[in-house]
């Protein structure tokens, strides 16, 4: 079922979905497993699976040069989608990017997809690599989401990147990333939601929110996004903090704003554990806020951790 299907099902009542991450080359699918069975009493109609590009590594060949090479270190999304489907019964909701993959490999990708009867997709640029300061994109890639949404929709419509004979089309839900406090790269909130709208012109059917720790920046991005004509579903990302270390982390790479408050009873704690609960305690009356503006979903980001994200559904659901 698509994730627009699913939104018109649940008539008003907001539900539970989240978000994990691949595991890392050399542990097998269990290990997710692992993390999400804690979480499906919940009913989540649907769960992202990230993906992570390739990185690039130098080994240095002991003559005074460097040899690049390229690893992947969390491959697998597409087999986590399909074995949650058929482990859970869920939809998997695979998360396909720019980064790394050409259009003949990003329609191939899709073509896969489509086979195995996954029919949602979060279309992304996504992040530079750590080597580059800036993203840059394959030499036959695409530089901006809203080229792979493009891409998407095509297919959608059977139109293929070479002419071929077309007995069926493809059927994706493509969803994007709206980010409340912009873009990390956008000049500006109305540079990026002018972005954001040329992302559902162009076939995007839902948006998920970056992650944010102030509702005011939710609340005031839905209204920005309603004066300026957007009427797809906006879906809340929202992650408990869990560590000091995040405090510095989050706003850097996330480009979101702590409060001062939470920031404070971070400071406050003497150890992770305790940070912990802070983020626990804030992201349940976060959860709770949104909750009772009727937002379809509230998307978790668990980071392969599932402890802290069950307790704030124990508290919301």
């Amino acid at each position: 079922m698509k994730v627009t299907e699913h939104i018109k099902k649940v008539k008003g009542k907001t539900q539970f979905t989240f978000e994990i991450l691949p595991p890392v080359k050399g542990h097998n699918v269990q290990s997710i497993f692992d993390n999400i069975d804690p979480l499906m009493e919940f009913n989540p109609p649907f769960i992202d699976v990230t993906y992570h590009r390739e990185e690039h590594i130098y080994n240095d060949l002991g003559n005074g040069l460097l040899q690049k090479k390229v690893v992947r270190k969390r491959p697998g999304t597409v087999g986590i989608c399909a074995a949650l489907q058929n482990k859970y019964n869920v939809d998997a909701v695979p998360h396909i990017l720019c980064g790394g993959f050409s259009k003949e490999i990003t329609e191939n990708l899709l073509i896969d997809l489509d086979f195995l009867g996954i029919n949602n997709i979060v279309a992304l640029r996504g992040d530079a690599i750590k080597s580059e300061t800036y993203f840059t994109p394959n030499k036959e890639g695409h530089s901006y989401a809203s080229e792979l949404v493009n891409q998407i929709s095509d297919l959608n419509k059977g139109k293929y990147l070479e002419e071929v004979e077309v007995s069926s089309k493809t059927d994706f839900c493509i969803g994007v990333a709206g980010y409340p406090e912009k873009h990390i790269e956008a000049p500006s909130l109305e540079s990026d939601i002018h972005f954001l709208k040329e992302k559902i012109k162009l076939g995007a059917e839902y948006i998920v929110t970056q992650m944010f720790f102030d509702n005011k920046k939710f609340f005031e991005f839905q209204n920005i996004c309603k004066k300026e004509g957007i009427k797809v579903p906006i879906i809340p990302g929202l992650k408990p903090i869990s560590t000091k270390k995040q405090l510095n982390i989050l706003p850097h790479r996330f480009h979101c704003d702590l409060p001062e408050t939470l920031i404070k009873e971070v400071v406050k704690c003497k150890d992770n554990s305790q940070v912990k609960e802070v983020g626990i305690e804030w992201c349940i009356e976060q959860s709770k806020e949104i909750k009772e503006h009727g937002v379809p979903f509230l998307h978790y980001y668990s980071m392969g951790k599932s402890l802290n994200i069950k307790k704030i559904a124990q508290s919301v659901f």
